[in-house]
């Protein structure tokens, strides 16, 4: 006699359960996680052939929805990796590294592409490390001529490191202490070693023609840097805190009021003039006459007139000596 099913394990469209148990062509068919859930614990109450609700065994083992791809990958009983091993190369046949056409060419004729790379190369073309710090000199660098450019570079430089102590001090230091005193005056005499050699330099290279041989830029920024130099000079005088320093002030007012510039510059402002003289002229000065050094390396030393055509500086590969050409 056929048994009634338990209450709610009716499925429609199947035909009736025989003996209590679904037919197996009415079964529905669940999916492997299914079957697999039938091999873990029931809830009370829950069906035989019902999964608990919202739960999966383990989808990581749904054999028919989510098969293995990596047996190719893992080592395994599976075929060989996806991936060969490298195999290694003998150290006699490897090949060096391939470089680029800006590392295996010469800089004049290397291709660059960016800013920076082109900057590299106009660096690398006209600054080359035996022109920026050259080993030796042509002979006629002996002349005493050559002598009084160098004389005004030391200057400068005592002058700048001379300002700066004097200006950390202040007034009161320079003008009471012995220690203070001496740095003033020995800055005071550096400004006129400057200038004086500065005059002697720039008329031996004027009587030299010291343009020549595209060295223009290079006479430009000499000449630049003396008349700023002149400028910070009258701010230096201005900045003595005496009498001297007043009367030039007060007389100079009227001056560069009638030129129309005393609105800019008022000498009489002590702290305008403090700023033009330890801050904005000597950056001037410095960085112009920084790029008179660079173009003096890129455009080497000007020769005496009667050698200007065996120039060995402005002739590269120029190593056979003619008879009018001054010597290395």
């Amino acid at each position: 006699m056929a048994t009634n099913p338990p209450p709610g394990n009716t499925f429609a469209g199947t035909a009736p359960p025989v003996d209590g148990h679904l037919p197996d062509e009415g079964r529905p068919s669940y999916g492997a996680a299914h079957a697999c859930a039938r091999q873990h614990i029931r809830q009370p109450g829950q069906s035989e052939h019902l999964p608990r609700l919202g739960g999966l065994p383990n989808p990581a083992r749904q054999s028919d929805r989510d098969p293995r791809h990596d047996p190719s990958v893992r080592p395994g009983p599976g075929p060989g990796p996806a991936v060969p091993e490298r195999e290694e190369t003998p150290t006699s046949l490897r090949e060096e590294p391939t470089r680029t056409s800006a590392e295996n060419t010469d800089p004049d004729e290397a291709e660059y592409h960016t800013w920076t790379g082109k900057a590299r190369g106009w660096l690398l073309r006209h600054l080359p490390a035996d022109k920026l710090l050259p080993e030796d000199q042509p002979s006629y660098i002996a002349s005493w001529i050559y002598v009084f450019g160098m004389a005004a570079l030391v200057s400068l430089v005592y002058i700048f490191v001379s300002g700066i102590v004097l200006s950390l001090n202040g007034p009161s230091w320079y003008h009471v202490s012995d220690l203070g005193r001496f740095v003033n005056s020995t800055h005071l005499w550096n400004v006129e070693l400057f200038f004086m050699t500065m005059v002697v330099h720039l008329w031996g290279k004027y009587w030299m023609a010291a343009w020549r041989g595209g060295r223009a830029l290079t006479w430009i920024t000499g000449v630049v840097s003396f008349l700023i130099s002149i400028v910070a000079a009258l701010t230096g005088y201005l900045l003595q805190t005496n009498f001297d320093s007043q009367w030039i002030a007060f007389e100079g007012k009227d001056a560069l009021n009638a030129a129309g510039i005393g609105a800019w510059f008022n000498v009489a402002d002590l702290g305008q003039i403090l700023g033009f003289h330890i801050m904005l002229l000597p950056l001037l000065v410095g960085a112009i006459v920084a790029l008179h050094v660079l173009q003096v390396r890129m455009h080497g030393v000007v020769p005496p007139i009667d050698a200007a055509e065996t120039d060995a500086q402005l002739t590269p590969g120029a190593t056979t000596a003619t008879p009018g050409e001054a010597g290395r």
